[in-house]
């Protein structure tokens, strides 16, 4: 049985994919509202409303620890700033034995780690019996049902070879490779820079100005990667960052409209504050917080990330958006 932790819109797409492969899963809420309700009318009624379940496709509940109980795979899918007191609120037992597939696309606060190594470190989880989920693939086209791609990572072959045949459909490609820490990184990575794209939208540049940046953003991003590799987590299977997992991810998720980090970022540069910015989302935008982590790690590798340093002005000090992106604009080549 499978099971899902979350219930925005990113996890109501993996539970499309899932049901339309015939799994019957487990979908854990915060509320009993939102459980009833999906019981009474089968789609999410807040997010990709458009998006109808089979009737007995579902098990929801907010019950978590039900979950963990049914369940032997269960997908991780809660923005990471609010991870942290959903998993602690856990027996640390209740992860013995269990597959974990991560859906986030974030440092977990704090910490700054990545999921799987939070959960190495609080639950005893080995890093074999965790997968994470890559994309390009927006939440809104998997409910249009337009082909869309999915990246799984992870050190267990056959774990992560399950993993993507439970998602592949019609219109659902997977894939798989090994490089579990380098794949999350870039999706953390891709987060910040469409922040930074949106910025740039907001402020009124063109797109001849934003496939410059996206350009060098990639090039900060090839280079931590890189570094990464080389010196933390090295193996004999070199990864193939020019890929869908970190360049086309990448390149979506800093141009399309669907992209609510550039939406945010988008309002940023328009003069909305963060408070306000968030407000009118409604939504996470992952990288406002994973700048943060971001910033403590690549301090930690000691290695240079200056465009994802320049968002992290505007976003944690206050700095001015056109101010910032008047010295980025000296940074581009």
């Amino acid at each position: 049985m499978i099971g899902i932790i979350g219930n925005g819109s990113w996890a109501t797409a993996l539970a499309k994919m899932l049901t339309d492969n015939g799994h019957c899963i487990h979908w854990w809420m915060r509320n009993e509202s939102s459980v009833a309700y999906i019981e009474k009318k089968w789609h999410n009624p807040q997010y990709l409303t458009s998006v109808s379940f089979k009737p007995g496709s579902l098990l929801p509940t907010a019950d978590i620890e039900l979950l963990f109980r049914n369940c032997e795979t269960v997908i991780i899918c809660v923005p990471s700033a609010y991870l942290t007191p959903v998993l602690e609120s856990l027996p640390p037992s209740s992860f013995e034995g269990k597959n974990i597939i991560s859906a986030v696309k974030g440092i977990i606060p704090g910490a700054y780690v990545l999921l799987n190594d939070y959960l190495k470190g609080k639950f005893n989880i080995s890093d074999e019996q965790y997968v994470a989920i890559t994309g390009p693939c927006h939440a809104e086209e998997v409910a249009q049902e337009r082909l869309s791609y999915l990246t799984f990572s992870g050190l267990n072959d056959e774990l992560t070879r399950q993993a993507a045949g439970e998602f592949r459909t019609d219109y659902i490609s997977t894939t798989v490779n090994h490089d579990l820490w380098g794949a999350q990184y870039a999706a953390v990575l891709k987060n910040i820079y469409a922040v930074g794209a949106g910025i740039a939208h907001g402020l009124g540049y063109g797109d001849n100005f934003l496939s410059v940046y996206i350009t060098n953003c990639y090039r900060e991003m090839y280079r931590f990667l890189q570094v990464q590799f080389d010196q933390v987590h090295p193996s004999d299977e070199v990864p193939d960052f020019h890929t869908s997992a970190y360049l086309g991810d990448l390149l979506v998720t800093c141009y399309s409209p669907h992209s609510r980090n550039r939406s945010f970022g988008s309002l940023i540069g328009k003069g909305y504050s963060v408070m306000s910015a968030t407000t009118e989302m409604n939504m996470v935008a992952e990288g406002y917080y994973a700048v943060k982590g971001m910033k403590k790690i690549a301090e930690g590798l000691n290695i240079e990330l200056p465009i994802a340093g320049h968002i992290h002005e505007v976003l944690w000090s206050g700095a001015l958006p056109d101010a910032i992106f008047a010295e980025i604009e000296k940074m581009l080549s």
